[in-house]
């Protein structure tokens, strides 16, 4: 078994340009952004912003990116349009649940929006979808990214140390909605918080300021992303459900409970899974305490 599902080709790898010295203590930083193995730590990072993340009224960071299928996308000239820059990857259940979600959001807002995927580290690196070491491996990634997804729109990638993924400081699937000078007007932990996202672009393309500069939804996002964590199971290989069972047990227990609910939409099986797995609780609290009388 190969490290990736994603077939080696000869393209020419465009360069991704930041304006971070690369110093030792970048070039440490870039090693552990590659992780390879998912723990309890970048989970428990992945629930919070920083103190210093860039936030609503702060400029994005400065960044450069090549684009599948070619041209740029660049914080100095993203064009007379709002931007909602979206990070991602494969192996990211929350990403998986969300493809759907800018499908949809690109399809009413794409003529006045401008919408960019960035290709990320793999957020669960598996036996098959390996975590990418060189830019052309990642290069690789973000096609396959954007062909997985059918997405409609730009999909871009940063550069293998994740400049501007650690810069804004690094979610697996966070999304940021610009104007055109390259302010922050948005900020939304997660990208299939559709309510968030929909609210804050109806505002800013009539030319109001965002009412809610931040969405902080974070329960009804991860319940929607259970249901596909199987989906980046069979995609990636075993090794992603071990580092979960490892990482956040609960994860992992609702998202195999979620495959016996196969008829419902991959984004209400986690909803049934927590549901059921109350109920089964409930029921075993209520015998316990029977057996006790």
């Amino acid at each position: 078994m190969t490290r990736t599902e994603i077939p080696v080709t000869r393209t020419e790898i465009p360069v991704t340009q930041t304006e971070v010295p690369m110093t030792q203590t970048h070039a440490e930083a870039g090693r552990r952004y590659r992780f390879d193995t998912f723990r309890t730590a970048l989970l428990l990072d992945d629930l919070t912003f920083g103190p210093d993340a860039p936030g609503p009224g702060d400029p994005v960071p400065a960044f450069d990116l090549p684009v599948v299928g070619g041209g740029r996308v660049r914080s100095d000239d993203l064009g007379p349009h709002p931007v909602l820059l979206v990070f991602g990857s494969r192996t990211c259940p929350v990403t998986e649940s969300a493809g759907p979600v800018l499908r949809s959001l690109h399809a009413e807002y794409g003529d006045r929006v401008r919408f960019v995927l960035v290709n990320t580290r793999e957020a669960h690196p598996g036996d098959t979808i390996g975590q990418p070491r060189t830019p052309a491996e990642k290069w690789r990634h973000a096609e396959n990214l954007r062909r997985h997804h059918r997405l409609p729109f730009e999909v871009a990638t940063d550069d293998i140390d994740g400049t501007l993924h650690r810069a804004v400081s690094p979610k697996p699937n966070s999304a940021y909605l610009l104007d055109p000078d390259g302010v922050i007007r948005f900020r939304a932990h997660w990208a299939n918080d559709e309510r968030g996202l929909r609210a804050a672009l109806a505002d800013l393309t009539a030319g109001r300021r965002p009412r809610r500069g931040r969405s902080r939804a974070m329960v009804g996002p991860l319940l929607r992303a259970v249901g596909h964590l199987p989906g980046v199971v069979r995609a990636a290989g075993a090794k992603v459900e071990r580092d979960v069972w490892l990482a956040a047990p609960p994860l992992a227990l609702l998202g195999r409970l979620s495959v016996l609910f196969g008829r419902l939409p991959h984004d209400r099986r986690g909803s049934a899974a927590a549901i059921a797995l109350g109920v089964v609780g409930v029921l075993t609290l209520a015998l316990a305490l029977t057996a006790t009388r």
